[in-house]
């Protein structure tokens, strides 16, 4: 029988609480446009979706400043380029919310002022070979043909203790190699809070809000173990599903199933075989 994940509401990422401090942010959007000198932390403004109910965690970020609109993704393990499909997602809705706060009508004669779009994903996983500057829904999805809508995403990849996205990036790379050494525990994050302080890395920002940021790894650390937990008990009830069709079948023997389903030990095959029995 199909099981449905329970949603939950998101919580906080070290992402989503670094860039939503409006000093961080304007460091990040002069690290993108640095002949933007000018820009001040009041020119900026945050559009990042609330997410209520969600699936997973989300660690996107939009915000406009002038007449740019910049959307971030973050993709943190695995490279995929269906980052692009999310970028677009975020960016129409985005979009939608915007049109209806400044109240103009897609319908008038008029045409409606819209700021120019940018799309970014920040990539903190292990870098796949020959990594792509930009990928694009045409490109990587129809083979370069030309479609009815394209998006464009730039892809930050690039450890720099220069600026705040290249050091954000080590960040996730010194935690990443801190939790394959100790494991899922607090060691792991302030070992990682440790190091990046030592280097010189979102030093001030570590520096003010190390409890908070310890809270939140923590947390999310909770968050994998529950969310893993589910993921087993799933595939224990999916192969004993499979199981009790082949033992009804009559048609291999216990050792075979279990060839097929090595998740159930043969023990729990002849547990599960004399309950079928029972019933029969």
């Amino acid at each position: 029988m199909a099981q449905n994940t329970p949603k939950r509401k998101i919580k906080d990422s070290v992402f989503t609480n670094l860039f939503q401090d409006k000093k961080y942010l304007l460091r990040l959007y002069k690290t993108l446009h640095p002949e933007d000198s000018n820009v001040t932390e009041e020119d900026i403004k945050d559009v990042t979706i609330k997410h209520i109910l969600v699936d997973a965690d989300y660690n996107d970020l939009g915000f406009s400043i002038g007449g740019r609109l910049v959307i971030l993704v973050e993709s943190q393990s695995t490279w995929t380029l269906n980052i692009i499909i999310r970028a677009l997602m975020y960016l129409i809705q985005t979009y939608h919310d915007f049109f209806k706060r400044t109240k103009q009508n897609l319908y008038g004669s008029k045409k409606v002022n819209m700021p120019k779009p940018e799309l970014y994903v920040i990539f903190t996983g292990e870098k796949p070979k020959n990594p792509p500057d930009i990928i694009s829904l045409s490109k990587d999805f129809f083979k370069g043909e030309k479609i009815a809508v394209d998006a464009e995403v730039k892809v930050l990849y690039q450890e720099d203790e220069s600026n705040i996205i290249g050091q954000y990036i080590i960040f996730c790379k010194v935690y990443n190699e801190q939790r394959k050494k100790h494991g899922q525990t607090k060691e792991a994050v302030t070992e990682t809070i440790r190091i990046c302080k030592d280097r010189n890395v979102l030093k001030e920002y570590l520096g003010s809000k190390e409890q908070e940021v310890v809270d939140i790894m923590m947390t999310l650390f909770d968050d994998e173990q529950v969310l893993e937990a589910y993921a087993e008990d799933i595939k224990n009830s999916e192969a004993r599903e499979t199981a009790e069709r082949m033992i009804r079948k009559g048609k291999m023997s216990l050792e075979e199933i279990a060839d097929y389903v090595p998740s159930l030990s043969l023990e729990e095959l002849k547990e599960l075989e004399a309950a079928i029995m029972q019933l029969v």
